[in-house]
This record gives C-alpha cells, sequence and structure tokens, in this order.
C-alpha cells in the first residue's frame, strides 16, 4: 500500500474575484515543471491543514495569508504515493507576493500573476490536483 501525503493549495482572488493569484512552478519541479498553478504545499510533522496554508503563504509568497474557507478536498494516486489534498480560499492579510522566497526545503516559484481561472486548465490536465480541485469548485471543466 502506498503512503499518503498530506497537502493543502489555496486561492487567492483579487478584489473583483475574476482571477487567482497563479504561480510558475520551478523547471525542476518532479510532477509539472514549468506549469502555472495555484500555490501548494506539503503538511509538515505537527502541522493542521489552516497551519500549512499560513506557513506557505510565507514561506513560498512571502506574505502573511488569512484562510477564508475550506473549498474542496480530493485525492490522485501517484507513482510512489496517494497525494489528498485540501484546498482553501484564503486573503492577503499583509504583504506583496513576491517569488521565489529565500527559504530552503520547500518548493519555490518562478513567477506569479493574477490570472483567468482557464489559465489553469494545462495543468489540470497534465494532473495538477489543485488546479482540478479550484476548475470543478468553480464549475469549470479542463
Amino acid at each position: 500500500m502506498k503512503p499518503t501525503k498530506h497537502s493543502i493549495a489555496y486561492a487567492i482572488y483579487n478584489k473583483d474575484r475574476s482571477k487567482v493569484l497563479a504561480v510558475l512552478r520551478p523547471e525542476d519541479d518532479d510532477n509539472l515543471p514549468n506549469v502555472w498553478g495555484l500555490p501548494a504545499g506539503t503538511l509538515k510533522e505537527g502541522e493542521d491543514y489552516e497551519q500549512a496554508v499560513i506557513c506557505s503563504g510565507h514561506d513560498k509568497l512571502g506574505i502573511e495569508l488569512k484562510v477564508i474557507k475550506l473549498i474542496n478536498e480530493g485525492g490522485v494516486e501517484r507513482d510512489k504515493l496517494v497525494l489528498h489534498m485540501k484546498e482553501y480560499e484564503a486573503e492577503i492579510a499583509s504583504g506583496q507576493p513576491s517569488v521565489p522566497q529565500p527559504v530552503d526545503g520547500v518548493t519555490q516559484y518562478q513567477q506569479w500573476k493574477w490570472a483567468e481561472p482557464d489559465l489553469l486548465k494545462e495543468a489540470a490536465q497534465k494532473g495538477s490536483l489543485c488546479s482540478r480541485l479550484l476548475l470543478s469548485h468553480i464549475g469549470r471543466k479542463w
């Protein structure tokens, strides 16, 4: 039986909720190199899901986040593990997003931008669970 990796992703909307904060994964990423998606992270030992969102915002985007609500949840089987993810809506409590951050040991993004959710379709087609969860949440097909 494959181990389960518990993870989070989060959608941050712009003021009129027409766009989400999208990030470009690094070229050396194991699963989705050079693909636009949502910010995401893995739970650390002793951390709960909402704490992981807040930590990820700090470590990957250099911002303080406020978790609004859980918007979707799901899983996918990968080669070596089962990925279980909870996806939240969050808002920026303070700071301006900036990538990459000077934090070792976590995936650092190449770029970020405000984007139409349809930008996530390519990632969803390539197996991105966070992109699939958001697109399903807002009723979009990929």
